[in-house]
């Protein structure tokens, strides 16, 4: 078996941890940006959504976090276009949801 120096052993810890720091402190920047914008995804929904609608859009949320996703970033984008009361009503929301859901197929199983 060959022997590796202890200077060389030494120089690989040092280059295996300050790598592990980078990554690490890139994860977490990715993480903040994240949370950031996540926050300002909240802040725009709050001045455009009425509380039940925004109630509402959470109770979605629970069930079908993409679909609810989804449905935000059109809200934010039909309000940043001006295309949207504001604020959306809760019965406003619900006309959006029914409009939404007709648009998906129906799709039935029949066993013969």
């Amino acid at each position: 078996m060959m022997s590796v120096p202890p200077d060389d052993i030494e120089a690989i810890k040092q280059r295996k941890l300050s790598e592990m720091r980078r990554r690490v402190a890139e994860e977490e920047q990715v993480e903040r940006a994240q949370q950031e914008a996540e926050a300002q995804k909240e802040a725009i929904l709050r001045t455009i959504l009425s509380n039940e609608a925004r109630s509402r859009l959470h109770n979605l949320r629970i069930v079908r976090p993409e679909f609810a996703a989804q449905l935000e970033i059109q809200l934010i984008q039909l309000a940043q276009e001006k295309r949207l009361p504001i604020p959306l009503t809760d019965e406003q929301l619900k006309r959006i949801l029914l409009q939404l859901q007709d648009r998906k197929r129906d799709i039935r199983i029949t066993r013969i």
